[in-house]
């Protein structure tokens, strides 16, 4: 079994307008995943240094962030990052440029962990439903070129608010949801916005919010995690 999750961090700074990148860590922890998909990974401004510092993730966490050979001070490409378990084998990756409004982008990797050989896509799409559309089809189009040999996962916060319409539609059509539930606003839960979607060539055995004290505080979404299983 693999369990996987995505993570809009907010860039550490959580819902008391503080920036803690120990409690992003502690929810890290909690959620005992294989692979994570972080969102806006990286602080806004300046050199867009990573919201988690690499020593405290090193130290503090079995994690490690997938290098994408971009920025150097920044953990991800347009906040966008993957961190992956210390025990997985990273065999590629690749940073993903996709039509935008504002500054969007996409990340892949080809990992081997707990017996799977996965291509994992991590997202952040745009505000605007025209072009989240436009990034879906790109995505979609991607996935199929880097991972088409691969059972392939995508994941992310797709800013959509539709409960099946826009982009969803778009992704819906090759790759199947985990339904795993409202992680947007932390506080009080209101929308689906974060989502983990898989291939034929995968199952899931279940999917959900992680809903903890720490995630509460630590940011302004709460996790989303799916237990995969090969169909």
């Amino acid at each position: 079994m693999l369990k996987v999750a995505s993570y809009n961090i907010h860039k550490a700074v959580g819902t008391d307008r503080r920036r803690n990148p120990g409690r992003i860590i502690e929810v890290l922890n909690e959620l005992d995943a294989d692979v994570i998909a972080l969102q806006e990974a990286d602080r806004r401004f300046g050199a867009r240094a990573a919201a988690l510092p690499p020593l405290l993730l090193e130290q503090y966490s079995d994690y490690r962030a997938i290098p994408l050979d971009v920025q150097t001070d920044s953990m991800g490409w347009h906040g966008n990052a993957i961190l992956a378990h210390k025990s997985a084998r990273i065999v590629a990756h690749d940073i993903l440029h996709i039509p935008y409004l504002e500054p969007r982008g996409a990340v892949m990797a080809q990992i081997e962990v707990n017996s799977f050989d996965l291509s994992i896509f991590g997202m952040h799409l745009d505000l605007s439903g025209l072009w989240r559309r436009r990034q879906a089809a790109a995505i979609v189009k991607l996935a199929k070129q880097h991972g088409e040999s691969r059972p392939t996962i995508l994941m992310g916060d797709l800013n959509e608010w539709s409960a099946s319409g826009g982009c969803l539609k778009d992704f819906g059509r090759s790759y199947n949801f985990v339904n795993c539930g409202r992680s947007f606003h932390s506080r009080g839960p209101i929308a689906q916005l974060d989502r983990i979607m898989h291939c034929e060539q995968l199952t899931a055995l279940a999917g959900g919010v992680h809903d903890s004290a720490s995630a509460r505080k630590a940011s302004d979404h709460l996790p989303v995690w799916a237990q995969i299983v090969s169909a």
